[in-house]
């Protein structure tokens, strides 16, 4: 009893720091965030107690709708986009092929250059005059396809989705390489001898084992959507006409360009709610096909 006592102190006094840390970072301005999100105030006059007017007002502005609709584009482009491409990636380097290292540095590159880094790179690519794909296209023969995609207002968010995919994969490759790795050769070799080898090996055998990983995998693509900022706001800051923009975008735009930090803190309260709404529906979806 002595002794657990003596380890169950240990442990806390270790975990102090980060304890302290995450409370600094996480949970004091989250909460900072929520008492400015009930007054109008631009920063430096007197706060000025409007109740819940922050929150009526940004639910009831088209152009938030138009934010949450975009961040629903992002979750979905790292569900069906970023996750099966690391699966995939991961499934292929933990095949053992030669020069396995270089591959995965190659691969993970992407997630170690800044998003400021990635969005000019993209940017480039898709700029309408002198782009990297409209030249490839007049190159190809397909010069009549050559067009603005950033400034499309039906391919804008599909073009940042493309970059959003490639800055993002190689982090899930790795979440995956590593849940691979740890799967027991013998738990492999049994399934051989009971006739499971390609698809089936990996459909009935490798996907169970990494069920828990995919659960992980789930709640960092969600939370990453709902975070998006950098990527978007350096290569259209939002436009044309609001077609581009996230409630990032919406909440930096009424805090910092507005001057108004309570409506700002009232985007970012509902930032945090949807985000924990499509977490916990993940969960809910999650337990049925378990």
């Amino acid at each position: 009893m002595h002794v657990l006592k003596r380890t169950g102190w240990t442990v806390f006094i270790g975990m102090l720091p980060a304890l302290v840390i995450y409370i600094g970072i996480a949970l004091v301005p989250i909460g900072m965030s929520f008492y400015y999100s009930f007054f109008n105030w631009d920063g430096l006059s007197p706060m000025r107690y409007i109740g819940l007017d922050n929150f009526t007002s940004t639910l009831k502005d088209s152009v938030f709708w138009k934010g949450v609709g975009n961040n629903l584009i992002m979750m979905a482009t790292g569900l069906l986009g970023q996750l099966p491409l690391g699966l995939f990636f991961a499934l292929m380097l933990n095949r053992g092929l030669r020069g396995i290292k270089a591959y995965r540095s190659m691969l993970f590159l992407p997630v170690v250059i800044s998003a400021v880094i990635v969005s000019i790179i993209w940017g480039m690519v898709f700029k309408i005059e002198n782009g990297m794909l409209n030249g490839l296209l007049e190159l190809v023969g397909l010069g009549s396809w050559q067009q603005d995609w950033l400034g499309n207002p039906k391919l804008g968010m599909l073009s940042i989705s493309v970059a959003y995919i490639w800055q993002n994969y190689g982090f899930y490759m790795v979440i995956f390489l590593a849940a691979l790795q740890n799967i027991s050769a013998e738990i492999k070799e049994a399934a051989v001898m009971d006739g499971a080898t390609g698809w089936k090996q990996f459909w009935y055998v490798t996907l169970p084992m990494l069920k828990e990983t995919i659960w992980v995998t789930l709640v960092f693509a969600i939370s990453n959507s709902f975070r998006v900022f950098d990527l978007i706001y350096v290569m259209t800051a939002g436009g044309p006409a609001h077609n581009t923009e996230v409630m990032t975008i919406y909440m930096y735009n009424n805090a910092f360009q507005n001057m108004s930090f309570g409506g700002g803190s009232a985007v970012s309260m509902l930032i945090l709610v949807f985000s924990l709404i499509a977490i916990y529906a993940a969960n809910l979806l999650t337990r049925r096909s378990q």
